[in-house]
């Protein structure tokens, strides 16, 4: 089950709004296939490990980190036909599939054709990978991270708004990474007119290589600009892919002719839960939050943020007058504050990662 689910990650950022899926054929104790699924579209990864199989498939066990398909609403054939023409004798899933269409009918398929079934081994470590599609399967909303880098004290920028760069190589190596594995880069205005940025995935050979990619999927790049004040020639708008501009205002002539995607919010401050709504009637699972103080304070506080990854620096910037990682009023008590949990932490060259969840529950 842990090479299925190693299987599976190679898929990060490409199956969207499928799940990334591994799968392992084992016979008299022995791997004789594998296979993942590569992207939306191709071949699921039970089928491909089963063509790899071929022959060797009657009467061995098939481990795989996703309760196999049985529905026919998508591109690709039902998982669980190819399982029981191929002879497998036993499947291992890590967990059951959430999408109501699956959910539990894939296994009740298999065992009503005589094939064994077992689940739940590694069934964390499974919906831990896959929490993106999980979130949007049962609520039809993205899954959201929110990434800050920062000092030790929390400061994303000077008084003098410097802020280039706070963390070093392998730190933005992580964060272009992390950009190739969701749908789409949240951002506000003033990030747009302060640093001019592309929001694309821009990793090496090498380091694609270590993802198992020949290439970097760039996500789709969403702009709140409530009075549409973002320079007509910033490059976040001359960068493929799309990017999605958000705001209050009627549309203007220039944005009508570069191409970009309007969305316009009823409201005088834009909503996140509105707009999470919207993006994912659009189709997108998973938004990663690169903001400033104020998109991250408000993020926080209207309850959109699944996840934080918070990159530090070995550095104290101090300063009353320079930028805080989430601004806003801030917590009135100590029993307002947003609680984090199941935190991890590990290095990145001289930076620290901190990664955990917002807990929601807490919090309300």
């Amino acid at each position: 089950m842990k090479r299925a689910l190693a299987l599976a990650r190679k898929g990060a950022g490409q199956t969207s709004p499928n799940p990334m899926v591994g799968a392992v054929v084992v016979k008299n104790g022995r791997v004789i296939a594998e296979g993942y699924h590569e992207r939306a579209g191709k071949p699921h990864a039970e089928a491909v490990a089963l063509e790899r199989a071929g022959k060797q498939a009657k009467g061995a066990e098939l481990y795989v980190n996703l309760e196999p398909c049985c529905h026919t609403k998508k591109r690709t054939p039902p998982c669980v036909g190819a399982i029981i023409g191929a002879g497998i004798r036993k499947v291992v899933a890590a967990m059951a599939d959430p999408n109501p269409s699956v959910s539990g009918k894939g296994f009740e398929a298999l065992r009503a054709a005589g094939v064994e079934v077992a689940s739940g081994v590694l069934e964390r470590e499974a919906r831990t990978l896959n929490e993106a599609y999980i979130k949007f399967i049962q609520t039809g909303l993205p899954f959201v991270t929110l990434k800050s880098a920062m000092t030790l004290d929390g400061r994303i920028a000077t008084s003098t708004c410097e802020s280039k760069w706070i963390t070093g190589q392998e730190a933005s190596r992580l964060v272009h990474k992390l950009r190739m594995e969701v749908d789409a880069v949240l951002t506000a205005v003033g990030t747009v007119k302060a640093d001019d940025p592309q929001l694309t995935c821009r990793l090496d050979t090498a380091d694609l290589e270590l993802a198992g990619r020949q290439t970097a999927r760039d996500p789709i790049r969403v702009v709140i600009d409530p009075d549409l004040e973002s320079p007509p020639g910033s490059r976040i708008f001359k960068t493929p892919p799309q990017t999605i501009l958000v705001s209050r205002k009627p549309v203007l002539q220039w944005v009508k002719n570069s191409g970009v995607k309007f969305l316009k919010a009823g409201q005088k401050e834009i909503p996140l839960p509105w707009l999470m709504a919207e993006l994912g009637r659009m189709g997108i699972t998973s938004v990663l939050i690169e903001g400033g103080a104020s998109l991250n304070a408000r993020a926080i506080e209207q309850g959109v943020v699944d996840k934080v990854a918070l990159f530090y620096a070995p550095s104290i910037m101090g300063g009353m007058q320079s930028v805080p990682a989430f601004g806003g009023k801030g917590a009135a008590s100590l029993a307002d504050m947003a609680r984090i949990k199941s935190v991890s932490i590990k290095k990145a060259g001289k930076d620290i990662i901190l990664t955990g969840y917002v807990d929601l529950q807490n919090k309300d």
